[in-house]
C-alpha cells in the first residue's frame, strides 16, 4: 500500500488532481442549483442533505490526498500548504457543527459549508488554469476569452429563478447585467435593489470583483497559491497580461495586486460601515453586506448600488460622510495598481531612510528615482482634472442640482462626489436629467476621458488625453517632441494616444448611429450620453437603459465589452503582426 501511494503521488499525481477537480465541480454545481434554482422546500431539504454529505466527503478526499502526498514525498513543501489550510477550514466547520460550540455559533450557518465547497473547487480550477501554457494562445486573446467566459457564466447564474424576486431574467437581460458587472460599467436594465435576491446581488458583487481585476489575475493568484509555483511559460503569459516587463517580478506583482485590492476594499468597507445608520438595517449582517458591496463597487469603479435610486436615495442623499468615503475609494481605485504600488514604495523608502538617518544615526543611502516618472505623470494629470472638474461643476450647478444641499459643506461634497464619479465610477447622488447643458457636456467629456492606465476605471484614460493636448501645444510652439518633468515623451506613446482617441471616437460614433436606428424614439442627447457611458464603462445614464429595444441592448452590450477590453487590444489580438523588414523607405512629409 505504501509503495502504491508513493508511485501515485510521485508519478501519477495528475490523475488524483483530475478526480478531485471533477468531484468538486459536481459539488459546486449542486450548490448553485440548490441556492439559485430549487424553490420546492421538500426538494431543497434533499439537496441540502446531499451538500452536507459532499462537504464531509470532500474533506475526507482532501485529507487523504494531502497526507498521502506528504507521506509519499517524505516532506512538506509549498504545494501542501493550501491543502493543509483547506483541511483546517473543513475541520473547524465540522467540529463547530458537531459539538455546537456556542462562541463559534455563527460558523454553523449554511454559507460556511458553501464557502468550503467553493474553496475546494476554486483551488482545483486554479490549478488547471495554469495549464493554458499547453496551448499556443496569444496572451491578449486569452485575456479577451477570459472576459467572454466570465460574462457567459455570469449570464447563466443571473438566469437562475432564485436570482430575482419575481420572474427570472430573460437571456438578453441577464447577458446585459452580467456584461455590465464584468465590464464594471454599472448600467442596468433592472433595479438590483428591489428585483434581486441576496443571492442575485452576491453574484453581481462577485462578477464586479472578478471583472475589475480580471479573471486571469485571480486564477493566476490562486493557481500559484494552490499549485506552489509558475512555469516559465506561465510567467511569460501573466507578465504580458499584467504588463510586467521583468519576469522575476511577475509573481510578486500578482500577489501585490491581489493583496492591495483586498486591503483597500477592507479598509473602505470599514469606513463605510461606520458612516451608516444602524437603524436602517435589520441585522448586522445586512449592514456588513451593504458595506462590502459598495466598497467593492467603488474600488472597481463599477457604479452598482443596492440602494433604490442609487446614492440619491432619500436616506443617503445627504449622508455626506458616506459620499466622501465612496469618493476617496473610487479615486484611489482609479489611480492604477502601478501608481499605488509606487506610492507605497516611495513612502516606505523615505520612512526607512528617515529612521536610518535621524533615529539610528546611520549613514544615508541614496536611491535614485524612488518615484517613477509614470507615477508623477499620472498623479499630475489626476490632480489637474480633479481640481478643474470640481471647480467647474461647483460654478455651473449653483442654480441647478446644488440647490437642495442645505449648506456650503454639502454643496462641496456633492460637487466633489459628482465631478469625480463622472470620470468612471458611475455613482450619482443627483438626478442627471436636471443638470445644466454645460455641465452635461462636461460630464460626457469626463466619462470619455476616464481614469488612469492600469486601473479598474475605464475611458480612453486621462494620460492619453494629456499627451494629445501636450502634443498640440508642442506643435504650436514649434517643438519636435513633448517635454514633461525634464523628460521627452516617446514617439510611440504619442502614436498610441492618438490611435486610442481615434478608435474611441469611431467606436462611439458607430454605436451611436446603430442606437439611432434601433431606438429612434429616444432623444439623441440621451442616446449619445448612453453610448459614451457604455464605452467608457462609467455607468451613468439619463434613464433610458431599461426602455432600450433588444437591438439597442445588444449594441450597448457590445460597446461595454469593447470599452472594457479596449478596441486597440482587440485589433492587436486578432490582426496578425507584420514581420520586421530589413529595410526602411525614404521619409516624406505629408501636407495637412
Amino acid at each position: 500500500m505504501a509503495g502504491f501511494l508513493k508511485y501515485i503521488f510521485r508519478y501519477r499525481k495528475e490523475v488524483v488532481d483530475r478526480i478531485m477537480f471533477y468531484v468538486s465541480l459536481i459539488c459546486a454545481l449542486t450548490v448553485i442549483v440548490h441556492v439559485g434554482y430549487i424553490t420546492n422546500p421538500a426538494l431543497a431539504e434533499h439537496t441540502d442533505r446531499a451538500i452536507h454529505s459532499m462537504f464531509y466527503g470532500l474533506f475526507v478526499c482532501e485529507l487523504f490526498r494531502t497526507l498521502s502526498s506528504i507521506f509519499a514525498l517524505n516532506k512538506i513543501d509549498v504545494t501542501h500548504y493550501s491543502g493543509l489550510i483547506v483541511i483546517f477550514y473543513f475541520l473547524l466547520i465540522g467540529v463547530v457543527r458537531l459539538l455546537d460550540v456556542h462562541m463559534l455559533a455563527f460558523l454553523t450557518k449554511e454559507e460556511w459549508v458553501y464557502l468550503g465547497i467553493a474553496l475546494i473547487f476554486l483551488s482545483e480550477l486554479s490549478k488547471r488554469s495554469l495549464f493554458f501554457d499547453n496551448f499556443y494562445f496569444n496572451p491578449t486573446i486569452l485575456f479577451v476569452i477570459s472576459f467572454i467566459g466570465l460574462i457567459l457564466i455570469g449570464t447563466l447564474l443571473l438566469m437562475l429563478p432564485r436570482t430575482t424576486l419575481v420572474a427570472p431574467l430573460s437571456f438578453l437581460d441577464a447577458l446585459f447585467m452580467a456584461t455590465s458587472a464584468v465590464c464594471i460599467t454599472g448600467l442596468a436594465v433592472t433595479d438590483i435593489s428591489t428585483n434581486f435576491t441576496l443571492f442575485g446581488q452576491s453574484v453581481i458583487m462577485v462578477l464586479i470583483q472578478l471583472g475589475g481585476l480580471g479573471i486571469m489575475t485571480f486564477t493566476g493568484f490562486f493557481g500559484y497559491f494552490f499549485s506552489g509555483g509558475f512555469s516559465f511559460k506561465n510567467q511569460l503569459m501573466f507578465g504580458e497580461i499584467l504588463g510586467e516587463k521583468k519576469l522575476n517580478s511577475v509573481i510578486s506583482t500578482l500577489l501585490k495586486i491581489i493583496f492591495m485590492t483586498l486591503l483597500f476594499e477592507f479598509i473602505g468597507g470599514v469606513f463605510i460601515y461606520f458612516t451608516l445608520d444602524a437603524r436602517t438595517f435589520e441585522t448586522v449582517g445586512e449592514r456588513i453586506f451593504f458595506a462590502a458591496f459598495h466598497t467593492i463597487s467603488a474600488f472597481c469603479n463599477s457604479g452598482f448600488s443596492i440602494l433604490q435610486d442609487g446614492i440619491r436615495n432619500d436616506a443617503y442623499r445627504y449622508n455626506y460622510n458616506f459620499q466622501l468615503v465612496l469618493t476617496f475609494i473610487f479615486i484611489w481605485g482609479g489611480l492604477g495598481f502601478g501608481t499605488i504600488l509606487n506610492i507605497y514604495t516611495y513612502f516606505r523608502t523615505k520612512t526607512i531612510a528617515f529612521v536610518r538617518q535621524y533615529i539610528l544615526k546611520k549613514r544615508h543611502t541614496y536611491k535614485a528615482q524612488a518615484f517613477r516618472y509614470n507615477s508623477k505623470f499620472i498623479l499630475s494629470c489626476n490632480i489637474v482634472v480633479i481640481v478643474l472638474a470640481t471647480v467647474s461643476y461647483f460654478i455651473m450647478e449653483q442654480s441647478y442640482t446644488l440647490i437642495p444641499d442645505r449648506h456650503s459643506f454639502g454643496e462641496w461634497v456633492t460637487t466633489f462626489f459628482m465631478a469625480n464619479s463622472s470620470r468612471s465610477a458611475g455613482f450619482n447622488s443627483i438626478d442627471l436629467n436636471f443638470l445644466s447643458t454645460p455641465t452635461l457636456i462636461m460630464v460626457t467629456t469626463l466619462m470619455w476621458m476616464g481614469a488612469s492606465p492600469g486601473s479598474t476605471g475605464g475611458g480612453v484614460k486621462v494620460t492619453t488625453v494629456a499627451i494629445a493636448l501636450m502634443n498640440i501645444v508642442a506643435l504650436a510652439r514649434g517643438k519636435e517632441s513633448i517635454e514633461f518633468y525634464k523628460r521627452r515623451i516617446a514617439p510611440e506613446s504619442v502614436h498610441k494616444a492618438f490611435a486610442i482617441i481615434v478608435l474611441s471616437i469611431l467606436t462611439i460614433g458607430l454605436s451611436f448611429v446603430l442606437l439611432n436606428f434601433s431606438d429612434p424614439h429616444q432623444p439623441m442627447k440621451k442616446l449619445l450620453f448612453e453610448t459614451v457611458s457604455a464605452y467608457s464603462t462609467c455607468g451613468l445614464s439619463l434613464g433610458i437603459t431599461p426602455s432600450l429595444s433588444p437591438m439597442g441592448k445588444m449594441v450597448i452590450i457590445t460597446t461595454m465589452f469593447v470599452g472594457r477590453v479596449g478596441m486597440l487590444t482587440l485589433l492587436v489580438a486578432f490582426i496578425k503582426n507584420t514581420k520586421n523588414k530589413s529595410y526602411l523607405y525614404p521619409t516624406e512629409k505629408v501636407l495637412f
